[in-house]
């Protein structure tokens, strides 16, 4: 069970990296999967609040006050791709992002040790810098690629982009465990639902974006 679900999750993983590269090279894609993405957080939000509490009054604010989250980062997110520079930017965020789960994930798994924090136990001392290392390096790298430069500012605005990704990881996992969930869907084979999967990011690439003015 446990080698299936690897196996599921490195397909998936595989997956994922392919439609980035895809909505990379093309906007309508974006668009669309921008589009999907918002939709199925939104449910699956809906559906952790729903268990959450019962009073429909905190439940309408809540739910209202996300789905108002989620149209301001889709729609920003599209409109800022539009101009080349920050659409680079954008992507190397996100890349940012999605090396920080990765190296959240592995760093935890191969050297476990003090747990972070109560709040999710499976998250490590060692896995928060493994998270840290991974997007400093995959953002170093691309930034290098596409700007020829590498500098003190370039790892600074990696560590705000992972703490940022940890922090909104840490925010869902605390709403998972009072809702006493696992996963907040079962869309994607081996990671769960969209928000299992874009938690990080959705805090990550604000604080990152928003971290540029003090680095550059």
């Amino acid at each position: 069970m446990i080698f299936k679900n690897l196996k599921n999750r490195i397909y998936t993983t595989f997956a994922l990296l392919l439609i980035v590269i895809l909505i990379f090279k093309f906007n309508f894609l974006l668009l669309f999967f921008l589009i999907t993405f918002g939709v199925l957080s939104i449910v699956e939000f809906f559906n952790i609040i729903k268990k959450i509490t019962r009073n429909k009054q905190i439940q309408l604010i809540q739910n209202i006050a996300f789905i108002i989250f989620i149209f301001i980062f889709c729609s920003l997110f599209f409109s800022f791709t539009s101009i080349l520079s920050l659409k680079i930017i954008l992507f190397i965020l996100l890349f940012g992002c999605i090396a920080s789960d990765i190296g959240g994930l592995i760093f935890g798994k191969i050297f476990k040790g003090p747990k972070l924090t109560s709040i999710s136990p499976n998250k490590t001392v060692s896995g928060s810098f493994g998270s840290f290392l991974f997007s400093a390096i995959i953002m170093s790298v691309l930034f290098f690629y596409f700007y020829r430069m590498f500098n003190l500012n370039i790892l600074g605005l990696s560590l705000f982009t992972s703490l940022g990704c940890q922090i909104g990881d840490l925010f869902f996992s605390f709403l998972k465990r009072k809702a006493k969930i696992k996963d907040t869907g079962n869309i994607l084979p081996g990671h769960g639902g969209i928000l299992d999967r874009v938690d990080g990011i959705l805090l990550g690439i604000p604080t990152g974006f928003i971290s540029i003015n003090f680095f550059f």
